[in-house]
């Protein structure tokens, strides 16, 4: 049997099972990957919103992260919701000097529109973590913060996704089209090339730990030794197919289905146009 591929989830839970680690894990477990989890917050929240969080001492984070960084070796690290200054200046300890690729999902705005980072916190994030990693995957209102500027249309996405390679330092940037009105056309920028993910929009309010699932999809494909082209390609396969049949959980925005791609066979077949 050959080595199985592991990949690291570093973020914060959701008992609700549509995001966070919980999403994560999910999602590892579609793409067969052996999963891992470091908690960095308790969140008490569910298709309806958030109710309260309680952030683990930095100390408690640290020994979570020794004890898989010591022991299991992942093959592809992701950080979701990274809430203090303190837990990002961790994370870029533990990952400087690392080869492991590394994804960010920039979880900085709710989806009431509400900023859940302070200016500090943003500053940390672009100055310490962008630089450190494979793939930046932001959603629009997320990209505008990481940028300075709005974004209204692809040419702008373009633009974004280049200032967060080129101007920040990230190898890779994805720039999800979600929020733009028209096709949903996600924008990856690799340092090279621009590459155009375009798929039909589905009109379903079960959206719920999207940006999560999208960039597990990304993680569990670079474990696998994936090039960043095709590990987007196919965690743009698989959050299509999560958003395409949806599962109508909760009274909220509900949680894609993260075994959607069951429903037309295995994902990855759908091809990024330049």
């Amino acid at each position: 049997m050959d080595k199985v591929a592991s990949a690291l989830t570093i973020a914060g839970t959701d008992p609700s099972g549509g995001a966070g680690i919980q999403a994560d894990l999910k999602v590892f477990q579609e793409q067969q990957v052996y999963g891992m989890s470091v908690i960095t917050s308790v969140v008490a929240q569910n298709t309806l919103g958030v109710q309260d969080v309680q952030h683990l001492s930095i100390d408690f984070i640290e020994k979570q992260l020794d004890a898989v960084l010591t022991d299991i070796q992942p093959q592809a690290i992701k950080t979701g919701m990274i809430a203090t200054v303190d837990m990002m200046k961790l994370i870029a300890n533990k990952l400087t000097n690392s080869d492991i690729p590394y994804v960010i999902d920039p979880v900085m705005v709710a989806k009431s529109g509400d900023s859940l980072m302070d200016e500090t916190s943003r500053q940390v994030i672009r100055n310490t973590l962008i630089p450190l990693a494979t793939v930046v995957t932001p959603n629009i209102p997320e990209a505008e913060i990481l940028v300075g500027f709005e974004i209204h249309h692809n040419q702008d996405a373009e633009k974004a996704a280049k200032v967060i390679v080129d101007d920040l330092g990230a190898k890779a940037a994805v720039v999800k089209g979600g929020h733009l009105e028209g096709e949903a056309v996600d924008v990856l920028y690799d340092g090279v090339d621009l590459h155009y993910l375009k798929v039909d929009r589905f009109d379903t309010k079960h959206t719920h730990g999207t940006g999560c699932t999208f960039s597990a999809a990304i993680t569990a494909e670079l474990a696998k030794g994936k090039s960043v082209k095709d590990a987007v390609v196919i965690g743009k396969d698989f959050i299509t197919d999560a958003i395409q049949y949806p599962l109508e959980l909760g009274n909220g925005h509900g949680p894609t289905n993260h075994w959607g791609y069951r429903l037309k066979g295995l994902p990855g077949q759908r091809e990024a146009n330049k």
